[in-house]
């Protein structure tokens, strides 16, 4: 075995969770190692060329503030944004945008070639080295061993990976990447717990075969916006291109219907292993028989490339089948075929062997991060890379680990799930998931989490600064909005009607007025004299003050849960011992070592009753 360079962290796998990672560990001042099967893929969108979305969009705005990349990445290769739920409440608004696929790769590449501290290499890990209960480096598959003080494993859906197709299968990953079948084995010769889960991608299709005259144009927001929160915003590279909406017809789904048999995952199903959030289409005419039709986006891959992704078509169906059901719906009748769907199946690590901090239980200096932990999507990936790039760091630096609870972030809640609930299908964030979500907002990101990001000095001084200026003017503008007065006088009245405003029948402050529904920080402008405040800053205004009365209902239900994180259990504390606890909750808990009250109450098949047994025993313990 031949001994390469040194580092403090090694990365392995270049993927969203391995590009953030890497980041965070070097810009943290530490000598990083990131290993890639292949340099070209680094930072692939192997399924849909899209950031962002429900509860996906809170994950990139809370990757930003804390010092992430993926959100000015997003920005700088960006085909088209949009403000998603603008109907709904302020908890569940959220940016989506379509990037160009290959700009948005070398872009992320372009930022990991300019890092200080941070070297880029290409081979495949076949194995860790261990000394004791330490890991202290790794192996490629040449032979060529690299040490380290810690490692972080970001392999994505490559473990032991097959690709389907049809009748056609065989080993690989997606973007014609190789198995990592040595690594695979490895882990599970350490006598890791693994598991093996299942997906599906759509077709890609030639642009200038589809007619969009027949299908419904999605195009961009006309106002300017941004996933990043940087004080200079990154301008993209063209004009926004649309998006296209059609749908499935009653022939689709018989021709579906008639080819089940060349549907390799239908034929052979793995339990539990199949994505609900994203199921095939296969899966969704024989779940939803009696719908008529199903959605179907045709999503631009890229300013130079005619190729467009059929979002909500994912199918592991034969070739031939693919292409006579695309010329069956709206729009898509004489298209062109540029890349099938597939089907992949790989293996995956169970989180509930993961604390916290993201690092293996047993085994110091060792790191999950992303798809290897059952987790599905770009976002999820990024945010779990950057809590393990950042957790690697620390433990190098010889400081305690940096982890985010259920109400200070989707990060905290994504983390919380895996490490105490483990999953049973790809796990994929949703904004049902977290129970403090008015909290947890993503205009609002920056105010929870840039301090962090800067103690941790993954942000700069001068975006720090900004922070520091635009934290200062919201309290200012709330306060002023307490303070100021308004008096149902006759100018008064005029006003408010030329405004097209019901008028006011007794005193009010202005911050009462604005809780009226109709009521904007601009229109109360016209009625008061206030500051100019910049758009982020005004929306969080009025978020602030129509929202008072819930937010401080959630802050409460936060002080009660933070009660019971605060009610720290013994790390070696013996559930056999303990009377009156269920079977199930004594054995969850001897074997996922809740560090608190609150975690053990979140661990499925603990019940409230087994709670209360442990907070006498613990009470009765001192």
């Amino acid at each position: 075995m031949t001994q390469g360079q040194e580092y403090d962290v090694i990365v392995v796998g270049a993927g969203h969770a391995g590009c953030e990672a890497a980041l965070a560990s070097a810009r943290m001042g530490l000598a990083t190692l990131l290993l890639s099967m292949n340099l070209e893929n680094i930072a692939q969108l192997a399924c849909n060329p899209a950031i962002g979305g429900p509860a996906k969009g809170h994950l990139v705005r809370e990757i930003d503030a804390l010092g992430g990349e993926m959100g000015r990445n997003t920005d700088r290769s960006r085909l088209q944004i949009r403000v998603l739920n603008t109907a709904k409440g302020p908890a569940v608004r959220v940016l989506r945008a379509q990037v160009d696929r290959h700009r948005y790769q070398w872009e992320m590449r372009k930022v990991l070639e300019s890092q200080e501290n941070l070297d880029l290499r290409q081979g495949m890990v076949a194995s860790l080295l261990l000394e004791g209960q330490a890991v202290v480096g790794v192996r490629v598959k040449t032979g060529l061993s690299f040490r380290a003080k810690a490692v972080v494993l970001a392999t994505g859906v490559y473990l032991n990976a097959e690709i389907y197709l049809g009748e056609v299968k065989y080993a690989g990953g997606p973007g014609g990447q190789l198995s990592a079948g040595e690594l695979s084995q490895c882990l599970q010769d350490l006598g890791f717990e693994m598991g093996r889960f299942r997906t599906t991608s759509p077709p890609r299709v030639a642009g200038d075969t589809v007619d969009f005259s027949r299908m419904v144009e999605q195009p961009g927001s006309s106002e300017p916006l941004y996933f990043s929160l940087e004080p200079v915003p990154f301008e993209p590279g063209g004009e926004q291109l649309s998006c296209y909406l059609t749908h499935t017809t009653e022939e689709t789904h018989r021709i579906i219907r008639e080819n089940l048999d060349r549907s390799p995952f239908r034929l052979q199903p793995l339990l539990g292993a199949e994505p609900r959030y994203c199921p095939s289409i296969e899966d969704k005419v024989v779940r939803f028989a009696d719908r008529t039709s199903h959605q179907l986006f045709l999503e631009p891959e890229g300013w130079e490339t005619k190729e467009y992704y059929v979002m909500g078509l994912f199918t592991s169906m034969a070739e031939d089948v693919q292409l006579e059901i695309l010329r069956t719906i709206p729009g898509l009748e004489r298209v062109g075929l540029v890349r099938p769907g597939y089907g992949i199946e790989y293996d995956y690590l169970y989180p509930t062997q993961l604390e916290l901090s993201l690092r293996v239980k047993g085994i110091a200096g060792l790191y999950c991060a992303g798809q290897i932990n059952g987790t599905s999507g770009y976002e999820e990936a990024a945010a779990q890379g950057l809590m393990a790039g950042i957790n690697a760091g620390l433990y190098v630096q010889g400081r305690e680990p940096f982890i985010l609870d259920r109400s200070q972030a989707y990060i905290g809640v994504l983390v919380d799930d895996l490490v105490l609930k483990g999953v049973a299908e790809p796990y994929r964030m949703l904004t049902s998931r977290a129970e403090y979500r008015l909290l947890l907002r993503m205009d609002n990101a920056d105010l929870r989490l840039t301090e962090k990001g800067h103690e941790l000095g993954l942000i700069g001084e001068e975006r720090y600064k900004a922070f520091v200026q635009k934290r200062a003017a919201l309290k200012g503008a709330i306060a002023q909005l307490k303070a100021g007065q308004i008096t149902p006088t006759q100018e008064t009245g005029r006003a408010l009607e030329r405004l097209g405003l019901s008028p006011i029948r007794r005193n009010m402050s202005l911050a009462e007025l604005l809780r009226r529904p109709e009521m904007t920080y601009g229109l109360l402008k016209e009625l008061a004299d206030l500051p100019d405040l910049e758009p982020a800053v005004r929306e969080q205004v009025e978020i602030q003050i129509k929202y008072e009365g819930y937010i401080q209902k959630q802050e409460e239900q936060v002080a009660r849960f933070r009660r019971l994180e605060r009610r720290h259990i013994p790390a070696h504390l013996d559930y056999e011992g303990i009377p009156g606890l269920s079977q199930e909750g004594r054995d969850k808990m001897q074997r996922l070592r809740p560090r608190s009250l609150g975690q053990a109450s979140r661990i499925s098949g603990v019940t409230p009753a087994d709670i209360s047994v442990l907070m006498v025993y613990l009470k009765k313990m001192g």
